[in-house]
């Protein structure tokens, strides 16, 4: 069913020294790409993390197409494919040898569909990781990842590193993926590729969960406001952060409050200009 929730977050916690994952909860239902974003430092990394057991949290639950990870750690491994902006493994290694190695942790690894990721990525594996460049190193990340039918996809910022043209390829494929059931959760900075790509998007600020809903529900909860000189203490009140631009001063106001600001220009905000005001309030 569409309304399967394939990750369930609850009150996902992780204290440091100087920082706090805080009461993290959302869900990704089956077949949907959430976009994750933060600032950097917001707690986007240690969620993922939290998340796969790579860091232990101090309190919460994770649940993986309905089941805890100790209810069928091998059986929930095989359905998730992980892949991050960069690639932690042997740089002088070959990279079919790494994949020879990769290739045996996964009953379902799929040569036929990783070849045609290597064709598509134009990715050479006779070649080490230290000749690649940033771009190449995570498409070839990608390329594993998207290898072994993963029924969900836990990406941090994957495109980090990509062209233009090879982002567009990449989010071609997360659409085809998703309509055939596949649930991405993508954590990235650019924002204009979740625009293209995704159904929702949850917001980290501070270690705390701001929002979690459908993207476009998100940015209609918001109206940029125009200012030739800067804001007033009064009109600061009604405001949700304040940029400043070569031609004045934009707000950020929520839909219910533009009444306060009838005679000024109001406009739609993007995801981005959205994320930004609030991070300068």
């Amino acid at each position: 069913m569409k309304n399967e929730n394939v990750l369930e977050i609850i009150g996902l916690c992780k204290k440091y020294p100087k920082f706090t994952l805080d009461n993290v909860s959302f869900s990704v239902k089956k077949g949907e790409i959430m976009g994750f974003i933060g600032r950097n430092g917001a707690g986007k990394t240690t969620t993922i993390k939290s998340v796969l057991g790579l860091v232990n949290p101090d309190g919460g639950e994770v649940r993986f197409f309905g089941k805890r990870m100790c209810e069928g750690e091998s059986e929930i491994k095989q359905q998730i494919g992980y892949a991050c902006g960069s690639i932690g493994y042997y740089p002088r290694r070959r990279l079919c040898d790494t994949v020879a190695v990769t290739r045996r942790f996964y009953g379902n690894f799929d040569e036929t569909l990783y070849k045609k990721h290597l064709s598509d990525f134009s990715i050479d594996e006779s070649k080490r990781p230290i000749e690649l460049s940033e771009g190449m190193k995570v498409k070839f990340n990608l390329a594993l990842a998207l290898s072994h039918h993963a029924k969900l996809l836990i990406l941090d910022e994957p495109t980090s590193g990509l062209d233009p043209v090879s982002r567009e390829e990449l989010l071609e494929i997360f659409l085809s993926l998703a309509n055939d059931g596949v649930s991405i959760l993508f954590s990235t900075h650019i924002t204009s590729d979740l625009v293209k790509c995704a159904d929702s998007v949850t917001y980290i600020k501070g270690g705390r969960i701001e929002a979690s809903m459908p993207i476009g529900e998100y940015t209609d909860g918001y109206r940029l406001v125009r200012f030739d000189t800067e804001p007033s203490e009064d009109e600061r009140r009604v405001l949700h952060g304040i940029c400043r631009s070569r031609d004045g001063f934009t707000g950020l106001v929520r839909t219910c409050d533009t009444e306060s600001f009838n005679e000024k220009p109001l406009a739609q905000p993007t995801l981005e200009e959205v994320m930004v005001h609030l991070e300068m309030q």
